[in-house]
């Protein structure tokens, strides 16, 4: 697969700001999704993690991909071969990375994961290189290394207890199948697709994918329903298809062709510092609503540099500095 060329410039700035909204779409699952897993662990007592897990995904995106399914209308009927092919490749690699993040954090701690898991604004611009043949711009080098590091001083990753274990596999190999959607989204093969059509397709296999876990997970019938049978977690669950599932991925899939795929992964890096930024206050906001003991997080100058590195790298790509002459 050759590199997409370069897009008009204000359509890729506009793809931009778009990408960066998205992040920031994403950001608020982190806080709400913290939340509801308190919430469930009082309505639902030892209730298995993987169960509680897998059964919030497929009803994430299975609510998401029906309600973008009606409002499609007549749309869906002209849904192509090819749209649906991009979809449940999409779903593949989406629910794969989730599902290997999620199974990894029980085996490693969350900073580790949350360092681990931008890996792929790392594996993009180093496969793209293979396939081109070509050196990334000193730019693109640069943006990288300033995440890498970013990334690890957010997570306040201790090197020296770190080590390679199932944790940090699964973790990395969930990085892998994000760069793997990534890079999927952007392919030449899927030029034209209609966004709509195909996330829709994408948020119905993501849940079909999670089904098999469900069902191997489940305690019983009642506790499908038991673990959203409150309002916190009913509006939980809400905020996340609504915001962070249709609002984030419909912008992902629909502007990230206005970029590359190099470009795109640094962007999505802001994510974890958004997250951190929202982690300062709305814990307290969602805890006095529900009733959860969920404590805000502090702000440390590990925040402020850490996110300084991650914005300086997105500032770094999109400015001509270090760019590669023609």
């Amino acid at each position: 697969m050759s590199p997409a060329p370069a897009p008009e410039i204000p359509a890729r700035r506009a793809a931009i700001r778009m990408l960066i909204l998205c992040t920031g779409f994403w950001s608020v699952s982190f806080p709400i999704m913290k939340a509801l897993s308190l919430e469930q662990q009082r309505l639902l007592p030892g209730g298995d993690s993987w169960f509680l897990t897998a059964w919030g995904v497929m009803i994430r995106f299975g609510a998401a991909g029906l309600l973008l399914a009606l409002a499609l209308g007549r749309w869906w009927r002209q849904l192509s071969r090819r749209e649906l092919e991009h979809g449940v490749v999409l779903a593949f690699f989406g629910a794969g990375g989730i599902l290997l993040q999620m199974d990894g954090l029980n085996y490693t701690a969350a900073s580790t994961s949350a360092f681990l898991t931008q890996g792929y604004s790392v594996l993009i611009p180093l496969w793209t290189a293979l396939l081109s043949r070509r050196w990334p711009a000193g730019k693109v080098l640069l943006s990288v290394l300033l995440v890498a590091g970013g990334a690890a001083v957010l997570a306040g990753v201790d090197f020296k207890s770190f080590r390679l274990g199932r944790g940090e596999l699964e973790t990395l190999a969930g990085s892998v199948m994000f760069a793997g959607q990534i890079l999927a989204l952007e392919h030449p093969r899927y030029a034209g697709n209609h966004a709509l059509r195909f996330s829709a397709v994408m948020f119905l296999a993501m849940a079909f994918f999670s089904a098999p876990l469900v069902w191997l997970t489940i305690p019983s019938g009642a506790a499908c329903g038991q673990a959203l049978a409150s309002v916190p977690a009913a509006g939980f669950m809400t905020v996340l298809v609504l915001v962070c599932t249709l609002g984030g991925y419909l912008v992902m899939n629909r502007w990230q062709c206005g970029v590359t795929a190099t470009e795109a992964g640094l962007i999505y890096s802001i994510e974890p510092v958004f997250a951190s930024v929202l982690a300062l206050f709305l814990p307290a906001w969602l805890s006095a609503w529900t009733g959860i003991a969920y404590a805000n997080e502090q702000f440390t100058l590990r925040l402020l540099i850490g996110g300084g590195f991650i914005t300086a790298a997105n500032v770094i790509l999109q400015s001509r500095w270090l760019g590669r002459k023609s």
